[in-house]
C-alpha cells in the first residue's frame, strides 16, 4: 500500500487503499483515477446526485438502481463503477467523494506527484504557472507538482497556495487585513 504520509486509516482511506491495490494490481490505476475524477465532477455538478450520495433516506438498493444510469451516461465501468456499487452496497456512499480524494492521493503518490492548490486572483498565464510550478518542485525536492488552481478574485492579487500541510498566504487582502489590524493597535 503506497501512502504519501497522509492518514488512510479511516474508512475513505482503508477503501481507496483497497481499490487503489486492485486498480494496481489489474494494470488499471490511471484508468480508475480517470473514472474516479470524473465521477467526483459530476457529483459536485448535480444537486440531485449529490443528494442521494450524501442523504441517508434512499436504501443500498434504490442508490444502486439509481446508480445505474448515471455510471452508463458517464460512460464509467469496470473496477470504478463496481467499486461506486459496492460502496452504495455497504450503506457507505456518503463517504465517496472522500475515498475519491483519497484514491487520487495514493494514485498521485505512486507516480511521484504532489499536488497543491493555489488560489488567485485573475487566471494565471502559462509563463507564470510554469515558473510557480517550477519553484514548487524546487520546495518538495525536485518532484512533479500539478496544480489545482482556483481563481478568487476577492484575494484581490497576490495567490494562495497550499502544498501538503503547508500554506503560504501572499494575498493582497491579507496584507491589508494585517495592516489594518497593525494601525487598529497603534491608533
Amino acid at each position: 500500500m503506497a501512502s504519501g504520509g497522509d492518514d488512510l486509516s479511516g474508512v475513505a482511506g482503508r477503501y481507496a487503499s483497497a481499490l487503489f491495490d486492485l486498480a494496481t494490481e489489474q494494470g488499471s490505476a490511471d484508468e480508475v483515477a480517470q473514472a474516479l475524477a470524473g465521477f467526483g465532477a459530476l457529483i459536485d455538478e448535480s444537486a440531485d446526485l449529490k443528494r442521494l450520495v450524501k442523504s441517508p433516506v434512499f436504501s443500498a438498493e434504490e442508490q444502486i438502481k439509481a446508480l445505474g444510469p448515471v455510471l452508463a451516461g458517464a460512460d464509467i465501468s469496470g473496477i470504478a463503477a463496481n467499486f461506486i456499487r459496492l460502496v452504495a452496497s455497504k450503506r457507505r456512499l456518503f463517504v465517496l467523494p472522500d475515498m475519491i480524494v483519497a484514491y487520487k492521493q495514493l494514485h498521485d503518490a505512486s507516480k511521484g506527484l504532489v499536488r497543491a492548490e493555489v488560489t488567485v486572483a485573475a487566471p494565471l498565464a502559462d509563463h507564470h504557472e510554469s515558473a510557480l510550478r517550477e519553484a514548487l518542485a524546487g520546495v518538495t525536492g525536485g518532484k512533479t507538482v500539478g496544480l489545482d488552481v482556483k481563481v478568487d478574485p476577492s484575494i484581490i492579487g497576490g495567490l494562495v497556495v497550499k502544498l501538503g500541510s503547508r500554506m503560504v498566504d501572499a494575498s493582497l487582502k491579507t496584507k491589508l487585513n494585517s495592516i489594518r489590524t497593525r494601525m487598529k493597535e497603534v491608533g
